[in-house]
């Protein structure tokens, strides 16, 4: 082997039986960005990934309100998602060094960096552009950027391969959940509870071509965004105002009529169903404007919280019902993500399911909130191992592909 060779980043790095990672995710939520430093041993079925530090970092008030006016289609600007482009690998590189420093690593540890990107859009279904017919996606937060920042490689832009392939490009994390979750003899569900809820069906003994996954609806991405323009308040601490109000059930039943969640998967969702428009003709249909949450209105304020809260639990649950449980009745479903703070979402969740455990990731030795920059970790040193982790019983794509493009 030549000097050259010899000294080729990805040389060194597929001679490594195990390597530091930092995953970053900053999801639809923009509650700030998780980074998780994982040791990845191995590859394909028999990996192990082990937490040894994290961060969660916030955003700036600012920085969040730039990325949500980015997100919809009303409002985006071109010029702004090009600076937010160059900007949020700064963003990243403070995090990577955040858990970095709490695991009490230096940088000169680091191997490499999976950086999710934050999504902009999603068009997981072909529509016509330029005479022809095109899905897509698009995750900003430059990867050449982030790599010279941090001096690793860095893999970024995860779902494009799969969309080449017919695939929709999400949900991304069944391949985590079939290293870290399945079992011969039980059939899990794996439930991310973040801005979106999504399902991963573990089959009991099966294989990765028996896995499947889909987006059921909406999590906390409603809810979020229905307490910060009534109450002034990010999210729903604990559910503490949904279980304070009875859900309308009337409004429920309109809610679950909605044609996404009656659609087979696979299907992927995010802000281009649930954005501020939808949270606005919610508000509207209940007579609420800003800040009726702290004042005469506030029950009716309550109720939707409550109602909206409800919404997910239904969606996930009769998502089961249509397209999971004649196959693949579950043993257990396992939750992660910050929606499984919420205790009225829970205790839902938990009524709804009564006849499946409901359990968390937390339960299992793996942080629930930390689920997803742990899987872009181990996702990132699969690709750099050039092992397929897409998954078409996810996707719908026409056949596994390796995820992610390394920047140097």
């Amino acid at each position: 082997m030549s000097d050259a060779h010899r000294e080729h980043p990805l040389v060194r790095l597929l001679q490594k039986s195990e390597r530091i990672v930092v995953g970053l995710m900053s999801g639809t939520s923009l509650d700030g960005v998780d980074a998780a430093c994982v040791r990845v041993t191995g590859s394909g079925r028999h990996a192990t990934t082990e937490l040894l530090g994290s961060a969660s970092v916030e955003m700036s008030d600012e920085l969040k309100a730039a990325l949500l006016a980015c997100a919809q289609v009303d409002t985006s600007d071109v010029r702004m998602v090009t600076l937010l482009h160059a900007h949020l690998p700064h963003v990243y590189a403070g995090a990577v060094r955040q858990a970095i420093a709490d695991a009490g690593l230096g940088m000169d540890d680091l191997d490499v960096v999976g950086m999710h990107g934050q999504t902009v859009f999603h068009v997981p279904e072909a529509e016509p552009i330029g005479g022809a017919q095109a899905r897509g996606t698009l995750q900003i937060g430059s990867g050449p950027t982030l790599a010279r920042l941090v001096g690793v490689p860095v893999v970024s832009d995860f779902r494009a391969a799969d969309m080449a392939l017919g695939g929709q490009g999400a949900p991304l994390v069944p391949y985590f959940d079939w290293v870290r979750f399945s079992d011969a003899g039980e059939t899990r569900g794996l439930l991310n509870l973040g801005g979106i809820a999504n399902l991963t069906v573990l089959p009991g003994g099966g294989d990765t071509s028996d896995v499947y996954a889909f987006d059921t609806g909406p999590a906390n991405m409603v809810v979020d965004r229905l307490m910060q323009r009534l109450f002034g308040q990010s999210y729903d601490r604990g559910g503490a105002v949904a279980l304070s109000a009875t859900p309308n059930g009337d409004l429920l039943e309109r809610l679950l009529r909605l044609d996404y969640l009656h659609r087979p998967p696979p299907k992927s969702t995010g802000r281009e169903l649930f954005d501020d428009r939808y949270v606005a003709r919610l508000m509207e249909e209940a007579e609420l404007s800003d800040g009726d949450g702290e004042g005469p209105k506030s029950d009716q304020a309550r109720t939707l919280v409550a109602t909206l809260t409800a919404f997910t639990a239904h969606s996930i649950h009769n998502a089961y019902i249509r397209f999971v449980r004649d196959q693949h009745p579950l043993g257990v479903l396992i939750a992660s993500g910050g929606g499984r703070h919420n205790r009225a979402l829970m205790s839902h969740l938990r009524a709804l399911f009564a006849e499946t455990s409901v359990r968390t990731t937390d339960e299992y030795g793996v942080d629930g909130d930390m689920k997803e920059a742990i899987c872009f970790a181990l996702l990132a040193s699969e690709a750099v191992s050039a092992r397929p982790t897409s998954m078409p019983g996810a996707t719908g794509a026409s056949a596994p592909t390796i995820q992610g493009s390394i920047s140097y």
